[in-house]
């Protein structure tokens, strides 16, 4: 009881002093001023820090935008052409993979990282694919892929790949008037495999995949044409970088192709079937919960699926003037009946001896389009006899996300995207991502309504309540309610009622305080000044301890 009261009366006695402190005449502005201040400016700061970074700066291999002047460049024809599936978007970190729904039955499409991933996201896509059965294809010429890479034991090149200009592998390209353009050796087509290692393949190799072929997912023996746009090279350095895992270089450049340093004539080459363009790696056997099919027991449990990643040497295999046959033959991409291979005397994909035999089946170039459908079939889970056919019916069962964290938007965008990816990172549930945000600006709008000035508070116990003192003390009473406070903690000290301590003669007090100093507050008339009751008060606080 006695140690209760003494903090109460202590928390008096500061409470005076602090309104004797708060006399100073009030200079500047108030605190919930500052506040606005402060929020206003950073922002102001904030907005144009991202905006002058991003500036000048257009997005481009987006699925969403499709403006005139860069619509080659963008995916909004792949996305349209994979409209089956369930089609979404993200545009915060990719540390964010492995908390989606249904990751064995979602593929991650990063194309064209103009931002480098860190150590943490290329931890987190890795765990995706080798842990959660996760699908990814990054499509990148450039290192700004290489840690995710390297969480594989792949390598990409910091530099284009070219070919012989006598018997390369490149294709022929004409203007909009059809005159040949000046061949460029590191626009390069290649025969592609969906799932077996062309160094590995038989005779199967030269077979062409048809449509029917990718409509029936038969695609396994057989092979399609695929262009690229300036590609760099990868390789596979450490085969046994994660154990119980399948490596398959699905596509290469032709053996004379060069990593172009700028060397002239002596730019390294990687030899046979290194020069990497497109590689795959499967994890099988990973343990999933999902609806089985019954011959697996039915219902909801585990089943066995299969995390698959697939590195592209070239973004650009996925944009509009590569994906779609009619804009690619708009941009002048010529197929292998153009007289222009015959006349300049270099091989196309189906007059190549590693290439497709025509006489096999059709050998058309109809877009990348064509091999990355039947690609992306074949990585998501429709064959897998485990897994329930009310959800191997339907592609919209199956999740398509195309990663936008990784462009720098146009300046009006920028300060909204990163701020997302900042709050995305919290949560990655869309209804408390918003909770999130309305908290926020509700908190700092409480703060500036509620926090009144200093001098017009009053302490209180109860940090629930905040009220404001109606109006200021009068400073003529500061002496009468010291005193009385330091009364009030004579009579908590000696254990005495009101009543009690009121029946105590003015003598009885005196021998209680016993302080000379404090004697004189309590029995003398004299007006103390402010300084004189500032001195006071730490004696009132010591006494009686």
């Amino acid at each position: 009881m006695v140690r209760i009261s003494e903090a109460c009366t202590c928390g008096v006695l500061r409470q005076f002093g602090d309104i004797i402190v708060a006399e100073a005449e009030r200079t500047g502005l108030s605190l919930e001023a500052w506040l606005m201040v402060g929020l206003l400016v950073s922002v102001v700061i904030s907005t144009a820090v991202i905006a002058i970074v991003s500036s000048g700066k257009t997005t481009v291999f987006s699925p969403y935008q499709n403006e005139d002047d860069y619509s080659e460049q963008q995916l909004t024809t792949m996305r349209a052409d994979l409209e089956d599936y369930n089609v979404a978007n993200t545009m915060s970190t990719p540390m964010l993979v492995n908390d989606w729904q249904d990751p064995h039955r979602t593929l991650l499409v990063i194309a064209a990282p103009e931002k480098p991933f860190d150590a943490a996201e290329a931890a987190a896509i890795h765990n995706f694919v080798t842990e959660r059965a996760g699908k990814v294809i990054l499509a990148s010429n450039s290192t700004n892929a290489q840690l995710v890479a390297e969480e594989f034991g792949v390598k990409y090149f910091d530099a284009p790949i070219r070919d012989d200009i006598n018997t390369g592998r490149y294709y022929e390209v004409t203007t909009d008037n059809g005159e040949r353009v000046s061949p460029d050796t590191k626009k390069i087509w290649s025969v592609a495999s969906v799932s077996q290692d062309v160094t590995a393949m038989g005779d199967e190799k030269a077979i062409p995949c048809q449509k029917e072929d990718v409509d029936s997912r038969e695609v396994d023996d057989c092979r399609m044409p695929v262009l690229f746009h300036r590609p760099t090279a990868i390789q596979v350095l450490d085969e046994q970088a994660d154990t119980g895992r399948t490596v398959s270089v699905l596509a290469h450049a032709s053996t004379s192709a060069e990593i172009d340093l700028g060397r002239g004539d002596s730019n390294p080459t990687l030899g046979e079937g290194e020069t990497g363009l497109i590689i795959r790696i499967d994890y099988p056997g990973q343990t999933v919960l999902d609806q089985r099919s019954p011959s697996s027991g039915g219902g909801y449990g585990e089943l066995s699926a299969t995390g698959s990643i697939v590195f592209v040497s070239d973004h650009s295999v996925l944009a509009n003037h590569l994906w779609d046959q009619d804009t690619a033959e708009e941009t002048g991409k010529q197929q292998c009946d153009s007289p222009l291979y015959v006349q300049h005397a270099h091989m196309c994909w189906d007059t190549d001896s590693e290439g497709l035999n025509k006489g096999l089946g059709d050998t058309t170039w109809y877009g990348n389009s064509l091999y990355f459908t039947a690609l992306i079939e074949d990585m998501m889970e429709f064959e897998n006899t485990e897994l329930s056919t009310q959800i191997t019916r339907f592609s919209s069962n199956f999740n398509l996300v195309f990663d936008e964290s990784r462009h720098i938007s146009s300046a009006l965008s920028m300060p909204f995207t990163e701020a997302m990816g900042a709050i995305v990172l919290l949560t990655s549930d869309g209804v408390l991502k918003w909770l999130i945000i309305l908290n926020l600006f509700a908190l700092l709008a409480i703060a500036i309504m509620v926090v009144p000035e200093k001098e017009n508070w009053r302490h209180v116990f109860d940090l629930t309540r905040f009220r404001e003192r109606p109006s200021k003390v009068d400073p003529s009473q500061y002496q009468r309610r010291t005193r009385d406070a330091f009364l009030s903690k004579v009579r908590n000290f000696n254990d005495l009622t009101r009543d009690e301590f009121a029946r105590k003669s003015p003598a009885e007090i005196m021998q209680m305080v016993r302080e000379p100093r404090l004697v004189e507050l309590v029995s003398s008339n004299r007006a103390f000044s402010n300084d004189e009751l500032r001195e006071l008060i730490p004696h009132i606080r010591r006494w009686g301890n």
